[in-house]
C-alpha cells in the first residue's frame, strides 16, 4: 500500500496527464486538425513531447509514478476496452481474402522489419516496436506491444512518430493513386482490402476510404474499415507470440550473462499479456450483445458510444504519458535509422501490399 503522501503525488501525476488529455480532445476537434485526421491520441503524444522538452524538469519528480501508472495500467485497460469496437461478424462479412491479406501483411512486416533492423544495426526493441506499429494498427499496436517488450518510453514514442508520419502520408497518397488510375488493377473490393490491410491507423483508413468513396456506394469505405478491424484483431495473437519469443531471448541473454545482476532470473520468465486475452474476450462479448439485441452495428449497442469515448480517453492519457518521457535528446540518441526502417516498411506496404492483394483476391 502506498503512504498517504506517495498516493497524493501519484494522483498529481495522473491529474496532470488527464488535463493534457482533455486539451488533446479539444485540439483534435479544431477543423484544421480534424482535416489532418489527427486523433486525440496523436495530439496527446505531441502535447506530451512538448511538455517533455519544456517544463518537464520544473515539476516535482514525485509526480513521475502517476505518469508511469498511465503508461502501464491505464494502457492495458485501454487496449481491453478497444475490443468494444469490433465483432466476430465483421470478419465473416469481408471473407477469407481480407483475412489472408491481413495475415500476410502482418507477418511479413513484423518479421521483415526485425530482420531489416538487425541489418541496419538498430536496437531490437526499437525495430520490433516500429515494425509492430506498421504491421497492425499504428499507435494502438505500439501501445499494446509496450508492456510485452518492456522498452524505454522514448523508444515507444519514436515508433509512434514513424506511424504518424507515414500513416498520414498514406492517407493522402492512396486517394491520389486511386484517382489517377494507379489502382486500376484492383476491383473495388480489392482497393478496399488493399487500403485496410496496409494503412497504419484506423483513422487513416477511414480518411482514405471516405476520400475514394465518400458515400460508400462502391463499398470501398466500409470494406476498408472492416479489413482494418480484422487486422486490429490480430494484435492479441501477435502479442502472445511476441511474449513467448521475447521470453526465450531473455533466457538466452540471462544465460550468456551468467545470471549476473544485469540479467536477473525474473527477466527470463514469460510475460503473459493478459490484457490481450481480455481484448479477445471483449470482442466475443460485443458479438454476443449484438446478436442478443439484434442490431446491425456495434454503434447501436447501448453504452457502446460512451465506452468508446472512455477508451479513447484512456489511450490518449497513455499516449500523452509516453510523450512526456520523450525529449529531443532521446530522438538524437536514436538517430535517423528508425525512420529509415519505417520508410522501408512503408515501401513494402505500398508496393508489396498491392501485389499481395491483387493475387490473393484473384486467387480466392
Amino acid at each position: 500500500m502506498m503512504e498517504k503522501g506517495t498516493r497524493a503525488n501519484t494522483l498529481h501525476g495522473i491529474l496532470l496527464i488527464a488535463l493534457f488529455s482533455f486539451a488533446a480532445f479539444y485540439i483534435a476537434e479544431i477543423p484544421f486538425v480534424r482535416s489532418l485526421s489527427f486523433s486525440p491520441l496523436i495530439v496527446g503524444i505531441i502535447l506530451g513531447m512538448l511538455y517533455a522538452n519544456s517544463l518537464r524538469n520544473r515539476l516535482p519528480e514525485t509526480w513521475v509514478p502517476g505518469i508511469k501508472f498511465c503508461t502501464k495500467q491505464l494502457l492495458r485497460w485501454g487496449i481491453i476496452l478497444y475490443g468494444f469496437r469490433l465483432t466476430l461478424a465483421q470478419v465473416a462479412a469481408v471473407g477469407v481474402p481480407a483475412v489472408v491479406v491481413d495475415l500476410v501483411v502482418v507477418t511479413v512486416t513484423i518479421l521483415g522489419g526485425v530482420a531489416l533492423g538487425r541489418l541496419m544495426r538498430i536496437d531490437r526493441d526499437t525495430a520490433l516496436m516500429t515494425s509492430t506499429g506498421s504491421a497492425i494498427c499504428g499507435a494502438a499496436a505500439v501501445l499494446g506491444a509496450e508492456p510485452v517488450v518492456r522498452c524505454e518510453g522514448y523508444k515507444t514514442a519514436i515508433a509512434v512518430s514513424t506511424v504518424v508520419i507515414f500513416g498520414t502520408l498514406s492517407m493522402f497518397l492512396y486517394p491520389i493513386m486511386y484517382r489517377t488510375g494507379l489502382l486500376e488493377g484492383l476491383s473495388d473490393t480489392g482497393v478496399a482490402i488493399y487500403t485496410g490491410s496496409t494503412l497504419h491507423e484506423v483513422a487513416h483508413v477511414a480518411g482514405a476510404g471516405n476520400a475514394m468513396d465518400p458515400t460508400d456506394s462502391l463499398g470501398i469505405a466500409g470494406t476498408a474499415t472492416i479489413t482494418k478491424m480484422i487486422r486490429v484483431m490480430m494484435l492479441a495473437p501477435v502479442l502472445v507470440i511476441m511474449s513467448f519469443a521475447l521470453s526465450r531471448r531473455r533466457r538466452e541473454t540471462a544465460a550468456g550473462a551468467g545470471a549476473s545482476a544485469d540479467a536477473p532470473a525474473g527477466k527470463s520468465r514469460i510475460t503473459i499479456p493478459w490484457f490481450a486475452f481480455g481484448f479477445i474476450g471483449v470482442i466475443c462479448l460485443n458479438s454476443l450483445l449484438q446478436y442478443l439485441l439484434g442490431v446491425d452495428s456495434v454503434k447501436e449497442i447501448p453504452l457502446n458510444g460512451a465506452i468508446e469515448y472512455i477508451d479513447t480517453f484512456l489511450l490518449t492519457m497513455a499516449m500523452t504519458a509516453l510523450g512526456t518521457e520523450t525529449s529531443i535528446d532521446k530522438f538524437r540518441q536514436a538517430g535517423a535509422k528508425p525512420f529509415l526502417l519505417a520508410g522501408a516498411l512503408y515501401l513494402w506496404l505500398v508496393v508489396g501490399g498491392y501485389l499481395v492483394t491483387k493475387y490473393v483476391v484473384e486467387w480466392l
